[in-house]
């Protein structure tokens, strides 16, 4: 049985851990986190064989680097682009937790070939986006672009890093 003293420190306890946690999430909402270009990734079409897009992007492998992804950024340049590299090829799941940038998704094979998009995500949707095929690699780009760009199912991609 708690004596009343211990009780008062339990909760006093609580209490500063509990303002502790939401201080630190809000200082993660308010940095913010500029681009870091680590190569260059192109978007060849599979019927002409020609260059449809060029983007500089960021490169998310490290556990860490998948999991946050875009978060927490404020915007992103038209050819700007994430490219995350799964450890392995199976069917992805992504969302848009914490994610204030309207997005497209481009689900690509381990071959590099397009196999689905998900397209004008909603910035802060918790809602799973899955890829409906197996993928190695998800390209993630402004909303939109995918379209404007003329991107489909079955063209290519090419990626190097600096």
């Amino acid at each position: 049985m708690m004596y009343k003293f211990e009780k008062i420190v339990l909760l006093v306890l609580v209490l500063v851990l509990a303002s502790c946690k939401t201080e630190s999430k809000q200082a993660l909402k308010t940095e913010s986190i500029s681009f870091t270009k680590e190569g260059n990734l192109a978007v060849i079409s599979t019927e002409i064989d020609s260059i449809k897009a060029n983007f500089d992007i960021e490169i998310a492998e490290t556990d860490y680097e998948t999991k946050t992804g875009l978060m927490y950024r404020k915007s992103m340049e038209k050819e700007q682009g994430m490219l995350f590299i799964q450890p392995t090829e199976s069917l992805q799941y992504f969302y848009m937790k914490n994610t204030e940038i309207p997005l497209d998704i481009i689900y690509i094979s381990q071959a590099q070939k397009i196999v689905s998009f998900q397209k004008n995500a909603k910035p802060f949707d918790e809602n799973t986006l899955p890829s409906n095929a197996p993928a190695k690699y998800v390209l993630e780009i402004n909303a939109g672009l995918s379209d404007q760009l003329g991107l489909q199912v079955g063209d290519s991609i090419s990626f190097s890093r600096n």
